[in-house]
């Protein structure tokens, strides 16, 4: 059973990931590739290309976007095992159900980080990375424990103790840079955080929807023996 939860997951996650990352060619890399084109005018060919020469990266063109490719597909495979765990131990759910949850972790892992720390552009100030770490990792945490906690538990009390667990990160406050504001224009990096929470949401939706719906196809086939949540 175990290996087709493994299926599962994979193919949903090399599906969603395609998707997220066409998504991204037409809606963030443009943007991204324009910040850049700042950043490298700010700098300087010179410095520009002492950067390049301390750390490999891919080339613009096939090479990025084939990188940017298989990152997304691997990622959104964990993302799906993570979603099916999620739905053994809920023992069993339909596709629609699915997409609900696809909507909940594009809100844990996206969307209520984004509100302290949005998505940003190359040459953009930002605070510590270890601090922005902390904090994103907390926000998910919570989130997503927040979230389960209004959705499953059924005493009014519970409700409330998710909604104070979902707005906890946001009262402590996301660490931010001293001085503000970066090399591409305030326009653009609006632009940017609105498209890649658009193609986010638009990856974990295809990831939950999917997920759901191949491993409950698997789980009803011939020889499939126990359940998922007895095999897991």
């Amino acid at each position: 059973m175990f290996s087709r939860i493994v299926i599962a997951a994979a193919i949903a996650g090399l599906v969603a990931g395609l998707v997220w990352t066409a998504a991204q060619q037409a809606w963030t890399v443009p943007l991204i590739l324009e910040a850049e084109a700042y950043e490298n005018a700010a700098a300087g060919d010179e410095q520009s290309q002492e950067h390049e020469d301390m750390a490999w990266s891919p080339g613009d063109g096939l090479e990025r976007t084939l990188s940017t490719a298989l990152g997304n597909v691997v990622l959104a495979a964990g993302l799906g095992l993570l979603l099916i765990a999620c739905y053994a131990l809920r023992g069993g759910i339909g596709w629609r159900q699915g997409l609900a949850w696809g909507l909940a972790g594009f809100v844990s892992f996206n969307l209520a980080p984004a509100i302290g720390l949005p998505p940003e552009l190359p040459g953009g100030q930002a605070a510590a990375l270890d601090a922005r770490q902390i904090w994103w990792l907390a926000t998910v945490v919570l989130t997503g424990g927040g979230l389960a906690m209004i959705a499953f538990l059924p005493r009014w009390a519970w409700k409330a103790a998710g909604v104070v667990l979902i707005v906890a990160p946001h009262l402590i406050g996301a660490p931010h840079p001293e001085i503000a504001g970066g090399l591409a224009p305030a326009e653009l990096q609006q632009r940017f955080v609105v498209a890649s929470l658009a193609t986010n949401a638009m990856a974990w939706i295809v990831l939950g929807g999917l997920t759901a719906l191949f491993h409950g196809w698997m789980d009803r086939r011939p020889g499939a023996g126990l359940t998922t949540a007895e095999s897991v």
